[in-house]
């Protein structure tokens, strides 16, 4: 963390009343950094002009909650989805040379002597396996297409708000990090299932969405698409303050990696709303430019309506005319899983079904 941002939130402490907002910052800035907060002893300063002080001060307490999502309904526990006869939802936990971590894996009764295909599904911040699944109801799409499915669990022990870690280098490049650990645990699970390489697949959320845009870049070998909803571009930040920048006003596409393809490029698919208060919608670009690797012209752009929301999807082609890309920017739409269930956390029930036309594009591999 920078001497700059710490001095913000210790005046920000000063400053805003009553005295527990400090302690809530403390825990802002720990969920982002994956740090336990510190409690610090209070210092005698001079006087601060309250005018100008207080509007910057107001400010920059904006951005930092900018990094938690918004607050979900307020619900009942979430129990796990109900599983059909014949299939299994159990829980398991994989270590690896780059971590460990819990996860849940989801065998269907229509797959379970050769799958179709795999999914890595990502959750967001402060949701769970279970959460994720209920909300985007990607166990009945599994059920009905014999896919399995596989939702890692990121803990508080790795970050205080349970966000993947996309915005530090460690966890943006191949061969070490979350990345190293994710990829590791779908070819453990791809080699036990018998699928092949152009039937793997990952998709996430927010932050589970801007580290699925990372497995995309650098394990292209492992996963032929990726779904990306609400996330941002592999490198967009590298730090706590870039992320809030990123995160609030969107960025331009990062140049110059370093990770050379040495496979054909994973496909995408991009889901965002144009209203999205959380992460800048302008993230959904650069998410593009950067897969691309230029600015680039749809193929097609189609304007339409599902289940109450307009959007505009987009698609670009390969030099083969194949389609690499399709962006759905969705009018009105937040910071939530387009047509998802009212069961999960982060959901938003009008608007296209994001996982329907994941599964759609993940499986159209021509």
């Amino acid at each position: 963390m920078s001497r700059s941002l710490i001095a913000t939130l210790c005046r920000i402490n000063r400053l805003m009343r009553p005295p527990k907002t400090g302690k809530t910052i403390r825990a802002m800035q720990a969920a982002l950094t994956g740090t336990k907060p510190k409690t610090r002893k209070p210092r005698k300063t001079a006087g601060t002009k309250a005018g100008t002080a207080l509007g910057v001060v107001l400010q920059q307490l904006k951005l930092l909650q900018a990094l938690q999502p918004a607050a979900p309904e307020t619900r009942p526990a979430r129990k796990a989805p109900a599983v059909p006869e014949g299939a299994r939802f159990v829980t398991d936990s994989y270590r690896s040379a780059s971590g460990s971590r819990d996860y849940r894996l989801y065998v269907p009764a229509s797959g379970t002597k050769r799958p179709q295909g795999l999914i890595l599904m990502l959750h967001g911040c402060n949701q769970t396996p279970d959460d994720f699944a209920a909300g985007t109801h990607m166990n009945t799409l599994a059920e009905k297409h014999g896919l399995v499915i596989v939702y890692p669990a990121q803990t508080s022990r790795h970050n205080a708000a349970a966000c993947w870690n996309w915005f530090k280098p460690d966890h943006q490049a191949r061969g070490k990090g979350e990345p190293a650990l994710l990829a590791s645990l779908t070819r453990k699970l791809v080699r036990e299932h018998g699928i092949s390489r152009d039937a793997v697949f990952v998709a996430g959320l927010s932050a589970g969405g801007a580290m699925a845009a990372i497995l995309a870049d650098v394990y292209p070998d492992v996963f032929s698409a990726a779904g990306i909803h609400s996330g941002l571009a592999r490198g967009a930040a590298g730090d706590v303050l870039s992320a809030l920048a990123v995160m609030r006003n969107g960025g331009r596409a990062p140049t110059d990696l370093g990770e050379p393809q040495q496979v054909a490029p994973a496909r995408r698919i991009i889901f965002h709303g144009d209203n999205d208060s959380t992460v800048h919608p302008a993230n959904a670009t650069a998410i593009v430019v950067a897969a691309l690797g230029t600015p680039a012209t749809a193929a097609k752009v189609t304007r339409s309506s599902s289940q109450g929301r307009s959007y505009c999807r987009s698609d670009y082609a390969g030099p083969d005319g194949a389609i690499m890309l399709e962006l759905w920017m969705l009018e009105g739409g937040g910071h939530a899983w387009s047509g998802g269930r009212a069961a999960g956390s982060y959901t938003d029930r009008s608007g296209p079904d994001a996982s329907s036309q994941m599964v759609r594009f993940f499986l159209n591999r021509s």
